[in-house]
Order: structure tokens, then sequence, then C-alpha cells
């Protein structure tokens, strides 16, 4: 249930409200938009149909939330969410562009590759260093060694750092050296990681199970928003169909889906949606005319060589070539890269 408050209203009497909404056994989580107050509630609705909210001096309205997923909703908050990181807007008029390599092999290699992206105008700078495999016998990430690597060169170019977090322990560890925490599409629905990421302070990018359906994604979300942590960004990236020919299958419908259901900002991971890099840069064109707020590229100085995902790895070269082209595709849209 979303409580919209008048203009102006005083803090004695937004505080009397939240008291009587938390005696009741809720949670009240506020949104404070450019005219108006809204705050979600978060409970039994059953407790709030019999309680006469809008007898409360401040309240304008009381609307009942019809969607599953409360915080996340359009409902609760109108204007889209803009997160910023270090300066950096995502959700804004302006496309994020993401870049690096699968996973991190060394420090050379990554530098290497974080000088290239940083070069063609990327200042966020992603890379793994816990790898969730298919196989238990293939290249399991770095681990630690990974983070300070990351740490060190994000340090060094003044690039904001995105790694993925695949266990609850590891939560304290990883966000000591990185500046946004992701979750892998294979984790969508860990709960108990959802939860503890919802705990922290960092960014948190979400990624789409590659077997769920939009609402089953926003739920997740709802997971980490309920946490307290509302700096959470959707990623789109691709699903599993019966087709083989690419590694997934890019859900473009979800793009402008989600961002008419909810106010988080929506990017998109081509590079994982098609598993062919020549099949990247078509699918981030259309993915910014659909109206994603940023990509997550895979870009590998030699993705012959790389230790994981080299097929869908672009080079600096071609990645260079692909931000030329989502630009003029970003103002032919109204937008800028």
């Amino acid at each position: 249930m979303i409580i919209v408050l008048k203009p102006h209203t005083s803090e004695e009497d937004k505080k009397k409200l939240l008291e009587r909404i938390e005696s009741l056994g809720l949670k009240p989580m506020i949104s404070q938009g450019v005219e108006r107050t809204i705050i979600g509630v978060i409970g039994e609705e059953d407790v709030l149909r019999v309680q006469p909210l809008e007898a409360f001096p401040g309240v304008e309205k009381v609307i009942p939330v019809l969607a599953p997923y409360k915080l996340v909703s359009r409902e609760f908050r109108p204007e889209n969410t803009v997160i910023n990181i270090k300066g950096t807007e995502i959700g804004g008029n302006r496309i994020s562009l993401m870049a690096g390599p699968c996973a991190i092999e060394s420090r050379e290699s990554f530098m290497a590759i974080a000088q290239a992206v940083k070069k063609c105008g990327v200042n966020i700078l992603r890379g793994g260093a816990f790898k969730p495999r298919t196989s238990p016998y293939s290249f399991q990430g770095m681990g630690e060694d990974g983070l300070k690597i990351m740490h060190d060169v994000g340090g060094e170019l003044g690039m904001i750092t995105v790694t993925e977090v695949m266990d609850p322990r590891d939560i304290e560890l990883i966000q000591k050296y990185v500046d946004v925490l992701q979750i892998g599409a294979r984790n969508m629905q860990n709960f108990n990681l959802l939860k503890e990421v919802g705990k922290t302070s960092k960014p948190v990018i979400l990624k789409r199970g590659m077997m769920s359906t939009i609402k089953e994604f926003l739920m997740s979300a709802e997971y980490i928003l309920n946490e307290g942590n509302f700096q959470v960004i959707l990623c789109e990236r691709g699903i599993r169909t019966f087709e083989t020919y690419t590694r997934n299958t890019l859900d473009i419908n979800a793009v402008p889906a989600i961002k008419q259901l909810s106010h988080l900002p929506v990017i998109v991971d081509p590079s994982h949606a098609t598993g062919r890099w020549g099949l990247v840069e078509p699918a981030s064109l259309a993915s910014v005319a659909a109206g994603a707020d940023g990509l997550l590229i895979e870009v590998h100085t030699h993705p012959e060589e790389a230790v994981s995902d080299g097929p869908q790895s672009l080079t600096p070269k071609n990645f260079f070539r692909l931000v030329g082209r989502v630009q003029s595709i970003a103002a032919a849209v109204g937008r800028k890269v």
C-alpha cells in the first residue's frame, strides 16, 4: 500500500504517521519525490485496510499496490530512480557504458583492457574475481588476488569498479575492494544473498535469471529494496529458449516493459545475451533504441587467449566502433553517451 502525503506536510505529522504504521507491525519505506513524499507500507495488507490512515493530518490519499512487488513498482515511485556512483549517474539521460573482461587473469592484461576501454570514454570497469562456471574444472577466478588487482587498476585509472558476488560470506571481503556488487543470473533467486547485499550501502547490478519471468525478476529486486538498499540496477542478459545458435535469446521486450513497471534503471548485457562477438554491436544498438539506460560489455585485448567467454568478447578496436554507433542511436532517441 502507498500513502501519498500532501505538499508541505510537517515533520511532526509525518512522524506520527510513521509511528502509527510501525505500531501495527508494518514497515514504512519513504520515497522523497520532487513534488510529493510517498510512504510505501510493507506487511499484511488486511491490517491496513481497516486502518483509517486517510484521516491522519498530511495524508492526501492511500493507494493499494496491486503488483506483488511494492517498492520496485512505478506506483511507489513514479519518477525514474537515478543512481549516482562517484559522480556518474545511471538511469538519467546519459547512457552508461560498462566494459572489461569476463575474468581478471593478471594485472598486466587487466590494466591493458582497462586502459583501452577508458580511451573509448568508459569509466565503469567490469571484471570477475569469482566466476560461477558450469563445470567445476573450469577457471573459477583469482579470488581476493583478483579483487586487489581490480582495486589497484581502478584506483590508478580513476574508474568505477564492478564485480560479481556469489556467496553471502564473501560480501564483506568484496565490498572492501569494489564500488558496485553484481548478482549473476544463476543467483537471481538466491534470496539469502539478495538480503545480504540489500543490507550494504553498495549499488547492486541484478541480472535476470536465464529462465526467469519479468515478474520473478522484479520480485528478486524487491528482496534487495526491502532490506533498505534502493541502489539497484536491473540487467537484462538474455533468457534460455529453444534457440541454439546464440548463447541466450535477448529479450528486448523486457527493456521497455520493465521501465513501464518499475522505476529502477535497466541496462543490457549483450555479450551474454548473444554469446557471439559479431552480434554484440547490433544487440547493443537495439537495446539503446528500446530505452536501456546502459550496456555491460565484455572486452578483451586478446579474446582468443581469454580464459573464459572469449567468443563473445570484443577487441578494443571493435568496441571503439560500437561506442561510436551507440552514440548515434543515443542521439536519435534524445540521449547521450
